[in-house]
């Protein structure tokens, strides 16, 4: 709980500063661009009340079909305008503050209950000195992480409400507003309310912290165990949820004989010891964010075993008997009734499993990648697409600092043990000690996977994802490993199974070394983004597994000229040539489409890129040894287009244009592949033999430049750079 005295605190130092990084806490990314000193410095000088121009009081900003009944219009109020006796934050902030209303959104209340149970993690979200009545205007703002950055959300407090109460969520004394305008400023963020309807509670943990969160399911652990391992959970500041699975979508919502609701997110806030008697209970504090319907089996508010426990007990654990959302349970009946527990950890100790000694204290660091799928490019889907998995975008992980580094050997000079020893069978005790001396010689580390963006307006669209972790032999470090090694090697390490859901999450402990992570969607050619993070110990790092565009096309375009190629030549400038023996590009053409299949012959301006793709001093024409060693090079391409133009189509996917390209020498990155189709392409992702041709030439004519490119400023930002910004030219 928070109190008034404790917030103003804890808030004198968290005003955003310029001085932090930006996407900091400290300098937060504006959203929409709105910064909120500036707009309530305007509103106070002109005496005005705040009005959003992004987010209007209005039914786009629910996101949901008006009501056609005149009785139930919503209206949009102010605080006071709803009640005199509105205040932002009323004595204190607390697990019970905040009510569901008539949204589907449990999840993100009841992350919100979880927050305020952490003071110094609750001013990250709910900046300091914002009041309804010193220095009102009727703007507030919030701070939410948002994939690697922290972002600042700016709102005006015009609330929806119908028939005189907030149609969403609400203070459980109706008036008290932080909450309801904290749900505002997300939902403004995802783009409507209607937005936030259904959710893992995972997500609003983790906008609220910027911490990792995972699920642990309840029936891994005994209840003791499990209740040492929440309560050490709850000490690290770790935010706790808990659910009941619902068996089909009809449950969702359901109330049990014993006032649960499957399906729905219950907060978990605290967890003690309660004497009684001779004896003593392990007992879990719970919040229904809905702020009534309560459990009522032992320990719950009516239940007689209170009458048996001191009332110095009661005051030490803050028992309120009253119809508030919150409850208490048994460790033993929690197992029973309960599922699945969620935990957003900003320290990775608070995932160590139970009776696992932790490492001495060292550092660790979150480290955070953006990516993307794209389709035709970087969306190679599943493992089951063998052709395009592993084009899906990879991350370098290299892995050296060990959990608990090895002790130097200090019993060499110890007489070594008798043979009858060697052979005694170690207890359990001793297996249990060295198991955990072998786990500390490797490296832990947590990997998640977040899609970016897929919760906005009226739709929630999560992709089926997943990643995998290979281990890299010495000879392919820095490689970007291609389809053969996908094919040959197994992963090490993995999320599980694709799910639909915002993250994926897995701890891996893997032997020191370098290894590569794909991520993917299930299906390929879907396009998305993501960011992937790493928590691990410092030392250990995590990479894009980028890879320099090369050329050896000399080397795969060397065969001779065919003899009835050279004929035909021979022919063609005997007849058309020009008195100077060359051929001009619409006779080169016409040489090309002679031999070409008529579905795939070139138009002028490819063979006059193909002309100025060879020495001819300054001339747009060929002589008969040009022409010659030119229509050998087109015929080659032509049989790559049709080796690798797999459905006939006759236009190559940008995954097909990859594999050709690499076939004839020229390996090129993602980007380099997408903007090539984006250039020569017919106005779809797919790329007519012509504009294989002109991508070709294209290429080898830059490579070739390059080379020769004398300046080091040029040579410092790599032929990438150099292909991205002369290709579109």
């Amino acid at each position: 709980m928070i109190t008034d005295s404790l917030y103003l605190h804890l808030l004198a130092g968290n005003m955003p500063s310029e001085d932090g990084e930006p996407g900091s806490n400290e300098n937060p990314i504006r959203f929409r661009n709105q910064v909120f000193r500036t707009l309530l410095d305007e509103c106070l000088a002109s005496g005005s009340l705040f009005s959003d121009p992004t987010f209007g009081a209005d039914q786009n900003s629910i996101g949901m079909p008006a009501d056609p009944d005149p009785k139930r219009v919503i209206r949009w109020l102010r605080p006071k305008e709803v009640g005199e006796n509105a205040v932002f934050v009323e004595d204190s902030t607390g697990t019970t503050d905040i009510c569901q209303g008539q949204l589907g959104n449990c999840w993100l209340l009841a992350a919100l209950s979880c927050l305020t149970m952490h003071p110094k993690l609750f001013v990250k979200v709910v900046p300091p000195n914002q009041s309804l009545s010193t220095a009102y205007a009727g703007i507030f703002h919030f701070r939410f992480w948002q994939y690697g950055e922290w972002v600042e959300v700016v709102v005006d407090d015009r609330l929806p409400v119908r028939e005189g109460r907030l149609l969403f969520s609400y203070s459980r004394t109706r008036n008290e507003y932080w909450g309801a305008l904290v749900e505002k400023a997300y939902a403004k963020l995802m783009g409507s309310y209607s937005s936030l309807r259904g959710g893992n509670i995972s997500e609003g943990m983790e906008d609220f912290t910027g911490g990792i969160a995972y699920s642990l399911p309840v029936a891994s652990r005994t209840p003791r165990v499990l209740w040492r391992a929440l309560t050490a959970a709850l000490a690290r500041r770790s935010l706790l949820s808990c659910f009941i699975q619902a068996s089909n979508y009809s449950e969702v919502g359901k109330v049990t004989g014993n006032g649960l609701v499957k399906g729905h997110a219950y907060a978990v806030t605290r967890s003690t010891k309660v004497r009684q008697g001779t004896g003593e209970s392990l007992l879990f504090r719970l919040r229904n964010p809905w702020g009534f319907v309560e459990y009522k089996g032992p320990w719950s508010d009516r239940n007689q075993k209170w009458k048996d426990v001191d009332e110095k007990e009661k005051e030490r654990i803050d028992l309120t008997l009253e119809e508030d959302g919150e409850f208490w349970i048994s460790a033993e009946d929690f197992s029973q009734q309960f599922d699945t527990v969620e935990l957003c950890s900003v320290n990775p100790q608070t995932l160590d499993p139970p009776g696992w000694t932790p490492a001495p204290p060292s550092v660790w660091d979150i480290t955070e990648h953006q990516g993307a799928w794209r389709k035709g490019t970087t969306a190679g889907g599943s493992r089951r697409y063998r052709r395009s998995f592993w084009k899906n975008p990879q991350f370098n992980l290299v892995l050296s600092k060990q959990d608990q580094e090895e002790e130097e050997d200090s019993d060499d000079e110890e007489e070594e043990d008798s043979d009858e020893e060697e052979a005694r069978p170690l207890t359990v005790k001793e297996e249990v000690a060295l198991k955990q001396k072998e786990k500390a010689k490797r490296c832990t580390v947590l990997v998640e996977l977040l899609q970016k963006h897929r919760r906005k307006k009226t739709s929630v669209n999560f992709l089926y994802i997943a990643f995998h972790v290979y281990r890299v032999p010495p000879e392919l470090v820095g490689m970007c490993l291609d389809q053969s090694f996908f094919k040959s090697n197994k992963p090490v390490g993995r999320s599980g199974k694709y799910k639909a859901q915002r993250a994926v999450w897995q701890k891996l402990n893997l032997a020191p070394g370098t290894y590569v992570l794909l991520a993917s969607t299930y299906r390929p050619n879907i396009s998305g983004d993501f960011c992937l993070r790493i928590f691990s110990k410092t030392g250990n790092t995590l990479g894009s597994q980028d890879f320099t565009c090369s050329s050896s096309l000399l080397m795969v375009m060397s065969e001779p000229v065919s003899r009835v190629d050279l004929v035909t030549v021979e022919k063609f400038f005997d007849e058309k040539a020009a008195p100077d023996d060359r051929l001009d590009a619409k006779e080169f053409m016409n040489l090309l489409n002679t031999v070409l299949v008529k579905d795939y012959h070139l138009p002028l301006d490819t063979c006059r890129q193909l002309i100025f793709g060879e020495d001819t001093q300054g001339r747009c024409s060929l002589s008969r040894q040009q022409a010659a060693v030119l229509l050998g090079n087109v015929r080659n391409l032509q049989a790559l287009f049709f080796q690798y133009d797999e459905d006939s189509s006759g236009a190559m996917s940008p995954f097909e244009l990859d594999l050709a390209l690499n076939a004839a020498g020229l390996r090129c990155d993602g980007k380099v592949v997408r903007l090539l189709v984006e250039r020569f392409g017919s106005g779809d992702p797919h790329l007519p033999f012509s504009g294989f041709v002109r991508s070709v030439t294209r290429l080898c004519a830059l490579f070739g430049l390059y080379e020769a490119e004398g300046s080091k400023e040029v040579k410092a930002r790599g032929i990438n750079q150099w292909l991205l910004h002369f290709i579109p030219l």
